[in-house]
């Protein structure tokens, strides 16, 4: 099923800007974030005249809208399963972008995605700690596939450290940075939620919502650091580290 709903690019835009601003309250270096996925994206599609540039789990399209500015020559595919932040999306981002209603790993995934060949970078934020170790390793498998070589994976998000003094640490550096920035009174994840499903002109695209068993009030925990990178490595990729880190806030590579 594929959502057609259409929302008001007004009233979208202004729902997803409070939906950057409760994401900053748990990322406070959020747009700094997105500059470094865009740093690498750009350096690694220099030479490509039309790259294709996959957003997965694009949510609102807050990504997506960002690199559309720096690459104004690629095209954007984002992919996510939730109807109402799609709709979101499809109201505010640029035309150059494409939107795509598919469930990463999910068998045929990559067939939703109407691509004529390979792509030059995937992309992701804050996106796939939804998803389970097997699911990760199907999804790495699949993004091996379809990524050209010297293409790259380039995943911001919150990686947890194996080691428990290091993992207390870096979520101690990440906690301390929101409360310098201000960003801890943010409207939160749960506010930002309840907020939406008080909305009458909502209600079709809640529904369906429902109908996917899409979560709303939790967050999602996810493999740890080394299971990205073990995975990562048995899908194919040739070269995986952090090229920024905040915390446990990390811009993870992987070449291919």
């Amino acid at each position: 099923m594929t959502s057609t709903d259409v929302v008001d690019p007004a009233v979208a835009a202004a729902w997803l800007r409070r939906w950057d601003a409760q994401q900053e309250r748990y990322i406070a270096d959020r747009e700094l974030r997105f500059t470094v996925i865009g740093d690498v994206a750009t350096d690694t599609l220099r030479q490509h005249s039309s790259p294709t540039v996959l957003d997965l789990g694009c949510g609102p399209g807050s990504l997506a809208a960002r690199l559309a500015e720096r690459l104004p020559a690629a095209h954007l595919v984002g992919i996510d399963t939730d109807p109402l932040l799609l709709a979101f999306a499809r109201a505010t981002a640029p035309s150059a972008v494409r939107f795509v209603e598919a469930r990463l790993g999910d068998p045929g995934w990559t067939d939703a995605l109407g691509l004529a060949g390979k792509v030059q970078a995937a992309v992701s934020t804050t996106a796939l700690h939804w998803l389970s170790e097997a699911a990760l390793g199907q999804l790495y498998r699949d993004l091996a596939e379809l990524i050209e070589p010297g293409g790259v994976f380039v995943d911001g998000d919150h990686f947890a450290e194996a080691q428990p003094r290091l993992h207390e640490l870096q979520r101690l550096v990440r906690h301390q940075r929101e409360a310098r920035q201000g960003v801890i009174t943010n409207e939160s994840w749960e506010q930002w939620w309840t907020a939406v499903e008080a909305e009458e002109t909502f209600a079709d695209l809640l529904a369906q919502r429902r109908e996917r068993a899409l979560p709303a009030h939790d967050h999602g925990i996810g493999p740890g650091l080394e299971v990205h990178v073990e995975l990562l490595q048995q899908a194919g990729f040739r070269e995986i580290g952090t090229v920024w880190q905040s915390g446990d806030d990390r811009v993870l590579v992987a070449v291919r």
